[in-house]
């Protein structure tokens, strides 16, 4: 049935895909342009980019719905695509050669780290409740939990604003809650508002995923805003993009188990994509002080 589904909504599914990476990628560049133009103007001018936001979430959680996520995850490198293209035109921001190079590897190597990874293999309410009290994703979610605070209350203030890292680490972590939770919510609705009463457990469960999902967007959003006040929003969006989705496909594979079902090949891509999405990091993080010339330039010749 499941199957049957997602075969027939597949096509929709990834036409809203590309949509939301669109609407999710230029949904930096307002919140860029709408820190700016505060600066300028003072309060207002933001309520756009809210709406943005609101509308890219809907979409990747119906995209998510009407067609298999290996599918609609690595049409999320579009929004990086899109972000830069909608910077240099809106806020004619401009990266060098090798700036855009490292976007583009960035995008393959996380297109093939998508593709080659593990497919999710829960399909049921009480699947997910074994993934969520399993030790090793407990474990998981409270070393995340910890890095998450130390990050926001001790690293955060000393270093945010002068490494880019701080920032993205920070919205990256939350990933390990946004994605999952959505994923469990589509798993926990149908008991929740099926027909027939739900037990108290099926209810506390959906209240706990819904309640992490809303505060993991607050607070990934809190440090968007503050990490676009500082950074330019395309290397931000490249960067935060590539961070994100590993952070997303290591938490799934611990809480689906999806880990089981990779082959050597598959194994071996995922690390050759994970290597190209390094080297296109520090590409990006290189083109921020990186001067490009293509022409020698010619020295005066001194005469006696």
């Amino acid at each position: 049935m499941a199957d049957n589904s997602g075969l027939t909504g597949a096509p929709l599914g990834i036409a809203i895909a590309v949509i939301s990476s669109f609407i999710n990628g230029s949904t930096f560049v307002l919140q860029k342009k709408g820190i700016l133009r505060s600066r300028d103007k003072g309060r207002g001018g933001d309520t756009t980019k809210q709406i943005c936001v609101i509308i890219g979430q809907v979409g990747n959680f119906l995209a998510y719905n009407l067609a298999p996520a290996v599918i609609v995850t690595p049409l999320g490198a579009l929004g990086v695509l899109f972000g830069a293209v909608l910077a240099s035109w809106i806020l004619e921001e401009r990266l060098n050669v090798l700036g855009k190079l490292g976007c583009i590897i960035c995008c393959c190597g996380s297109v093939v780290l998508i593709i080659h990874a593990p497919k999710a293999v829960a399909t049921s309410r009480q699947e997910l409740e074994d993934g969520l009290s399993d030790p090793v994703f407990v474990t998981y979610i409270l070393l995340v939990v910890l890095t998450l605070v130390a990050l926001i209350v001790w690293v955060a203030p000393a270093h945010g604003t002068s490494n880019i890292m701080v920032y993205v680490a920070i919205c990256s972590l939350l990933g390990s809650f946004t994605v999952p939770s959505s994923k469990g919510l589509g798993l926990v609705a149908p008991d929740v508002f099926g027909e027939g009463q739900s037990s108290v457990g099926t209810v506390a469960l959906f209240l706990g995923l819904l309640g992490a999902l809303a505060v993991s967007i607050l607070i990934q959003f809190f440090f968007i805003n503050k990490a676009l006040e500082c950074y330019s929003s395309n290397i931000f969006e490249a960067i935060y993009y590539v961070t994100f989705t590993s952070t997303v496909i290591f938490a799934s594979a611990l809480l689906f188990k999806e880990w089981m079902g990779l082959t050597v090949t598959d194994s071996f891509a995922m690390l050759c994509g994970l290597t190209t999405v390094c080297v296109g990091v520090i590409l990006l993080r290189i083109s921020q002080e990186a001067v490009i010339t293509w022409k020698e330039k010619k020295e005066g010749k001194k005469t006696d």
